[in-house]
C-alpha cells in the first residue's frame, strides 16, 4: 500500500489558464481522502495528473517512494474508476473485468480467480456473463469497480464515480464504496462535487475553489470550523446564512445589528471580537439554518436572539422542514421540526443559536470566529 504525496502541484493549460495552483497535500497510507469544490475548481485535474492523464506543469508527485511525474500510468501501480463506467460494450462483464490482466500476461487460472472474488465481493457473481447494455447503471458502476479490484492496486482513485446514479442508489452504493475501502484496506483518493458525499465518506476532506485548495480537514472540523466564506457556504445543506452586519456595543454588551434586528453576542465571542478589534466594524454574520428555532421554548430562553420572519417557502423533508423566509428584503433559511405549524406568507417567531455563530471579515472573507 502507499502514500500519495504531492509537492508544489501546478497545472497551467495553453493560454496560461492555471487550472490547479500550487498545491500541496500528504495524503496517508490507507486513508479516504475527497476532493471536493464546484465544476472548474481543480478536483479533477488533480486527480488525472496523480493518474497519469494529466501531465504536470510544475512540482513533484509521489506515489509510495517513487517519484512518478514522468511515469507512464500503467506502471503507477494505480486504478481509476471513471464518472462514465468507460465499460467495453462488446466484452461480458467478465471480460472487461479480466481485460487488464489479460493485458499484463497474467495466468487465465489466477485471472478467473481475481475477477471471481472480485466479483463476489460486489455481489456480480451472476452477470459475469451479460454485456453492460444488459445491466442497470448501479450494476455497471460495480462492474467498474471490479475491474480497478482486480488489478490490487496501491491506489484507488475516483471521478464523480455516484453521479449518472438517482439519489436512493447513490446512498447505497456510496455504503458498498466504504464497505469496500474498509475491505481491501488501501488508500483511496475520491473526487465529487457533491458536499454530502464528502461529508459521508471522507476521511479528510479537501475543499478546493478556482484551482486552490482553501481547508484540509476531517469532516466535523470542516462543518463546525470553516476558515472562510466559501468552505463555510459550501458545505452544509441547506448552506448557512450569511447577512452583512455590524458589530455594535451597548450598555457593556455586544450586538449583530442588521436592519432594525440586534442579536445578543454571548460573552465569550464577545471577549474574541474585543480581542480583534471589531468593534462598530462591518462583517458577515453567519449562522446555519439548523441553529435557527422556532420551537416556543427556545424562543423564550433566547429573548436577545429572536426575530419575526415571513414564510416565502416551506420545503417539506419527512421528519424536518426547510423554510426559506424574509426579513426586511434580507432572505434566510432554518430547518425546523416538520410539526412547526406554519404556511407561506405566514409570520414566524424565531430565535438565533448564537453559541453556533460565526463572524466573517467583509474585505478578506476570512473566519473571524
Amino acid at each position: 500500500m502507499a502514500s500519495v504525496i504531492l509537492k508544489n502541484i501546478n497545472k497551467v493549460y495553453s493560454g496560461d489558464v492555471l487550472a490547479v495552483d500550487n498545491i500541496n497535500l500528504n495524503i496517508e497510507d490507507k486513508e479516504f481522502l475527497v476532493l471536493v469544490g464546484p465544476s472548474g475548481c481543480g478536483k479533477s485535474t488533480t486527480l488525472r495528473m496523480i493518474a497519469g492523464l494529466e501531465e504536470i506543469t510544475s512540482g513533484e508527485l509521489y506515489i509510495g517512494d517513487t517519484l512518478c511525474n514522468d511515469i507512464e500510468p500503467k506502471d503507477r501501480d494505480i486504478a481509476m474508476v471513471f464518472q462514465n463506467y468507460a465499460l467495453y460494450p462488446h466484452m461480458t462483464v467478465y471480460e472487461n473485468m479480466a481485460f487488464s490482466l489479460k493485458m499484463r500476461k497474467i495466468p487465465k487460472k489466477e485471472i478467473k480467480s481475481k475477477v471471481e472474488k472480485s466479483a463476489k465481493i460486489l455481489g456480480i457473481e451472476e452477470y459475469l456473463d451479460r454485456k453492460p447494455k444488459a445491466l442497470s447503471g448501479g450494476q455497471r458502476q460495480r462492474v467498474a469497480l471490479g475491474r480497478a479490484i482486480v488489478r490490487d492496486p496501491e491506489v484507488f482513485l475516483m471521478d464523480e464515480p455516484l453521479s449518472n446514479l438517482d439519489a436512493k442508489l447513490r446512498v447505497q452504493m456510496r455504503a458498498e464504496i466504504l464497505k469496500l475501502h474498509k475491505n481491501l484496506n488501501t488508500t483511496f483518493i475520491y473526487v465529487t462535487h457533491d458536499q454530502t458525499e464528502a461529508m459521508t465518506m471522507g476521511d479528510r476532506i479537501v475543499v478546493m475553489k478556482d484551482g486552490v485548495i482553501q481547508q484540509v480537514d476531517s469532516p466535523r472540523n470542516i462543518y463546525e470550523n470553516p476558515v472562510n466564506l466559501f468552505v463555510a457556504g459550501f458545505i452544509g445543506n441547506p448552506p448557512m446564512n450569511f447577512i452583512e452586519s455590524k458589530i455594535i456595543q451597548e450598555n457593556n454588551k455586544l450586538y449583530i445589528s442588521f436592519s432594525d434586528v440586534k442579536l445578543e453576542i454571548p460573552e465569550d465571542k464577545a471577549k474574541l471580537i474585543r480581542n480583534k478589534n471589531y468593534i462598530n466594524k462591518e462583517v458577515i454574520f453567519g449562522i446555519r439554518p439548523e441553529h435557527i428555532s422556532a420551537n416556543p421554548r427556545f424562543i423564550e430562553l433566547n429573548q436577545n436572539t429572536q426575530l419575526t420572519a415571513k414564510v416565502d417557502v416551506v420545503e417539506n423533508m419527512g421528519s424536518m422542514a426547510n423554510l426559506y423566509l424574509i426579513y426586511d428584503d434580507i432572505s434566510f433559511a432554518a430547518n425546523v421540526d416538520s410539526s412547526t405549524n406554519v404556511d407561506m406568507r405566514d409570520n414566524i417567531n424565531l430565535a438565533m443559536d448564537m453559541d453556533k455563530m460565526y463572524i466573517f471579515d467583509k474585505e478578506t472573507e476570512s473566519t473571524i470566529l
